[in-house]
């Protein structure tokens, strides 16, 4: 019986060129710095809005009021956010709705209390989110 011979790989295949290699590997550290560099973008960018909100709390105040509870946080005193309260009935139409301003010059972070009329008895109310301008989504 006969034992194989071993066969240099590189001889047998050849090799690709050294300035292929790097060139490769250059394409493939510059890939990787611009998605690095759009990551850092997103995140600094799209992380920390001009305006986010929350609902607090909501109480139905009878047949034709309601009355919502939230916090609107804003990046700097100087931004003006417009925030839009919903409320609706048990069979899910919408019976009123209050579109506001908290005006530049108020704290950062404030929680408010805003009352919306209703045309019946409200069963929930909502807070669809606050924009700023240049702000494109409500949060």
């Amino acid at each position: 019986m006969s034992t194989p011979t071993t066969v240099d790989l590189a001889q047998r295949y050849g090799t690709a060129p050294t300035h292929r290699r790097r060139l490769v590997t250059a394409g493939v550290v510059l890939l990787a710095l611009v998605a690095v560099a759009w990551l850092a973008w997103v995140i600094a960018f799209h992380g920390r809005p001009l305006v986010r909100s929350d609902l607090v709390s909501f109480d139905v105040r009878g047949e034709h009021a309601a009355a919502a509870t939230f916090t609107v946080v804003r990046r700097s005193e100087d931004v003006e956010a417009s925030c839009l309260l919903r409320a609706t009935a048990a069979d899910h139409s919408i019976v009123g709705e209050l579109n506001f301003t908290v005006d530049p010059g108020s704290p950062e972070t404030a929680t408010l209390t805003r009352e919306v009329r209703t045309e019946r008895a409200a069963t929930s109310v909502a807070l669809l989110g606050c924009v700023a301008e240049g702000q494109s989504q409500r949060r």
